[in-house]
């Protein structure tokens, strides 16, 4: 990624997928802009970004169109063009990600798709004429658009509609060589995940149940986000890449040592 420029949305602090991205880009070459939001963030975002060697740092509220805007600007003054941008941002009120989806608020709603979802269309609105022929997009998804997981409600309902703009954007986008993708990513102890109930337990499912029997790390999603965000990956777009150490092709709970042992015994004594 030498001689790239990318700007990354959705550092909260060391430990946010955003920045496993954002060291694996920096690692490869790449040049990055970050953003924050809010004073508590930019006393962890500026430290961060000086460790990649950058002082490209502003604030962005992607809810607030004249952030966005500012942001592109500096773009334009500083670098002319851009080659990726990662989008790593969602949000949902607390209170929406307990008891019954069907309990979802409206204002809740809107905000969850507001946020999570309109901001990535809002992003690509404004880069469309900055971004680079060839350039890439990722956002960061989860399983929870495609299937029930528990306390998710609203936020696995905008994750969906997340992955649909994803394909749309694809087409928007696909004549001039810029790809759009997501990558679907299994549970990490992030800022965000920290929202979820009972968010150890789901860790641990994972953990318990997936084909690798553990969970995925930063570094990992961070690998796969750069390749996509390279030319490595220029004939793909509009997909949705699980990095989740393969829990999403489970149907249910593994099934432990003990109770395989217990299963060829029963095999045994059922053909004596």
């Amino acid at each position: 990624m030498d001689g790239k420029k990318g700007l990354i949305f959705g550092v909260a602090n060391e430990r946010s997928l955003a920045w496993g991205i954002a060291r694996s880009c920096h690692r490869e070459g790449a040049e990055l802009g970050f953003t924050y939001l809010g004073e508590a963030l930019q006393k962890r975002v500026i430290p961060l970004a000086e460790q990649l060697h950058s002082n490209f740092v502003l604030p962005c509220d992607l809810n607030n169109d004249q952030e966005i805007d500012a942001v592109f600007q500096e773009v334009s003054t500083r670098w002319g063009q851009l080659d990726f941008i990662v989008h790593s941002v969602a949000y949902a009120k607390k209170m929406e990600l307990t008891g019954k989806y069907y309990d979802t608020s409206r204002d809740g709603f809107r905000v969850a798709m507001e946020s999570s979802v309109y901001s990535l269309t809002a992003l690509c609105a404004r880069a469309a004429p900055c971004l680079r022929d060839g350039g890439s997009v990722v956002t960061l998804s989860y399983l929870g658009a495609e299937r029930v997981v528990p306390h998710y409600n609203v936020m696995g309902v905008a994750k969906a509609a997340l992955e649909a703009s994803v394909r749309y954007l694809a087409a928007d986008f696909g004549q001039r060589g810029i790809r759009v993708n997501a990558i679907s990513a299994g549970p990490a102890k992030t800022l965000a995940a920290s929202g979820i109930g009972d968010f150890k337990e789901i860790l641990n499912w994972n953990r318990d149940n997936s084909p690798m029997r553990r969970n995925i790390t930063q570094d990992e999603v961070g690998d796969v986000a750069m390749f996509l965000l390279s030319g490595m990956s220029s004939g793909i777009t509009g997909e949705v890449i699980h990095v989740d150490a393969g829990y999403h092709i489970v149907g249910m709970r593994a099934v432990t040592e003990e109770e395989e042992a217990q299963a060829v015994l029963r095999a045994a004594g059922q053909q004596a």
